[in-house]
């Protein structure tokens, strides 16, 4: 009997999650029964009898909210209802084969002796179909739940650049990666996790330029993963991570299908989640976090000019309100006299030392910030702003706080926002507050302190054996053209060095446009 070809094991040994194997039987009655008992109480489960030729009876089991009843009715209740018995004179062939070749019209069809495995294509939303005297039963694929519609990605908008975003169907986001990428070699390894969420997670990679050492190491990661359900792709991040401690992510979490096919082309491997719209990315490094989509999608020059403004501004989003309390408390003698002066007169009736005006002033910010997610998209980016305004000017005319310290406080959070990553931001955002403390106490030399703390704390982070810094530290010159500036894409030549070691070279060289390419000298 022929078998459905199984996935690559890496993954599937996940899926077997230690059930014992419960083979059916020839006789129906006993199989129905075996089905009955597995989903006692479960309302939504059908067990629709039929009998072909009216003599041969067969069972049809399925979950009416997971499938397409028009599917069933179309490819698998009239085909069998409308022909004749399928014996074939002379052949020993099963009957869930011979179902499957000559009558279900459905596009997926596949045969099973496995209850353990019926009940899980049951539950994916797969029909399947038993008759008598056979101890096989033919699934069919009629998966017929709503989703949502592939639309533009809410966390990671652009101005240039593809519209189009994942959405919770995993075989919807498997689909617009493969109109990316046109080549067998994109690879998708697929299993389950999660004990009772049974949840689909694939492997996505470029055989020949994801190397194996990092495909191993994911795999290894996956594998490991024991969990009763898995609702979205930030479950498997945290358990695949380097160190998970750390405020920075070791993971890119994406929306972008565009943006998962671009990392794929550098030998990185992604994690497809079923059921979310994110998918994970790795390895990921301090840099990923600081580029947008949109970098290549506009010219050189603009991107790179760009990526320094962010640059900049990671650094006023940690340390401008660190800064500003070291300065106005500790050292004040760094700031010029009128400048002293005017700050001194905006404090003149504030009761509070300007390290707790700007603990204060961040914390009600972050609160801001939280609610104007939270609330309905209608009104909250008004309540945000109104709220904002309102409580900031009320703040300042009731002498709690100063204007100097709206004005930082204001900038950082703008500062923030210039981050493309969400993940990356959000660490950002948090490592504000022990500077800030560090600088409360400490002055300069606490903020000093703190910076070498990121630092060092920088170097020594992994992704997936990949330094965070890389290719800063260590230093890989030839991969900083896509560091430091945004070099032309006619002028990438190669992969990066920490991840497309199996297959350096992307594109020829010599193809710098102007009038005379091409031409013969």
């Amino acid at each position: 009997m022929r078998r459905k070809p199984k996935s690559p094991a890496v993954l599937e040994a996940n899926a077997a999650g230690g059930e014992e194997s419960e083979a059916l039987t020839a006789q129906l009655d006993r199989n129905e029964a075996t089905f009955r008992r597995i989903f006692k109480d479960c309302a939504d489960i059908v067990f629709r009898s039929v009998r072909m030729d009216g003599q041969e009876r067969l069972l049809i089991v399925y979950i009416s909210s997971l499938v397409n009843e028009q599917t069933i009715d179309d490819h698998i209740l009239k085909p069998l209802m409308s022909k004749a018995g399928i014996h074939s004179a002379g052949t020993n062939r099963p009957e869930a084969e011979a179902l499957k070749e000559r009558m279900i019209s459905a596009g997926s069809a596949s045969i099973s002796s496995d209850v353990n495995e019926l009940v899980r294509q049951i539950l994916n939303g797969q029909a399947a179909v038993l008759q008598d005297a056979d101890s096989d039963a033919l699934v069919v694929k009629a998966d017929g739940t709503k989703q949502r519609s592939v639309e533009e990605p809410s966390s990671e908008p652009v101005i240039s650049g593809p519209r189009d975003g994942f959405n919770e169907n995993i075989s919807t986001n498997i689909g617009l990666l493969r109109r990316r990428l046109k080549t067998p070699r994109l690879k998708m390894e697929s299993g389950t996790i999660g004990e009772l969420s049974r949840t689909q997670v694939v492997l996505a990679y470029i055989a020949g330029i994801a190397t194996e050492a990092l495909l191993a190491e994911v795999r290894a990661r996956v594998v490991r993963i024991r969990i009763d359900g898995v609702l979205d792709s930030g479950y498997i991040e945290e358990f695949i991570e380097d160190l998970p401690y750390s405020p920075f992510p070791q993971t890119h979490s994406t929306e972008r299908p565009d943006v998962v096919a671009a990392e794929l082309l550098e030998g990185k491997v992604a994690l497809l989640v079923d059921n979310t719209p994110f998918a994970l990315l790795v390895p990921m490094t301090f840099w990923t976090g600081l580029q947008a989509s949109e970098d290549y999608y506009v010219r050189w020059p603009i991107a790179t000019f760009v990526r320094w403004i962010r640059f900049l501004f990671i650094f006023i989003a940690i340390f401008a309100p660190s800064l500003y309390v070291a300065v106005t408390t500790f050292h004040q003698e760094m700031i010029p006299t009128n400048l002293v002066l005017s700050i001194a007169s905006a404090r003149e009736a504030v009761p509070f030392p300007a390290f707790f005006e700007a603990l204060l002033m961040e914390i009600v910010f972050e609160a801001l910030r939280e609610a104007g997610i939270r609330l309905p998209k209608q009104i909250g980016q008004a309540i945000s702003i109104v709220g904002a305004l309102v409580i900031g000017q009320a703040a300042v005319q009731a002498g709690i706080i100063s204007a100097p310290v709206v004005i930082i406080v204001s900038i950082t959070g703008i500062a923030t926002f210039t981050i493309p990553r969400y993940s990356f931001a959000s660490g950002v955002r948090l490592l504000r507050f022990p500077i800030l403390v560090l600088a409360g106490t400490l002055g300069l030399y606490g903020i000093v302190l703190g910076f070498l703390s990121i630092v060092l704390h920088l170097g020594a982070l992994r992704s997936f054996g990949v330094p965070y810094l890389t290719p800063l530290a260590p230093i890989q010159l030839a991969s900083l053209k896509d560091i430091l500036i945004r070099a032309p894409i006619w002028a990438k030549r190669h992969r990066p060095q920490a991840t497309g070691t199996s297959n350096r070279v992307r594109e020829p060289g010599g193809q710098q446009p102007g009038p005379h390419r091409g031409r013969r000298p």
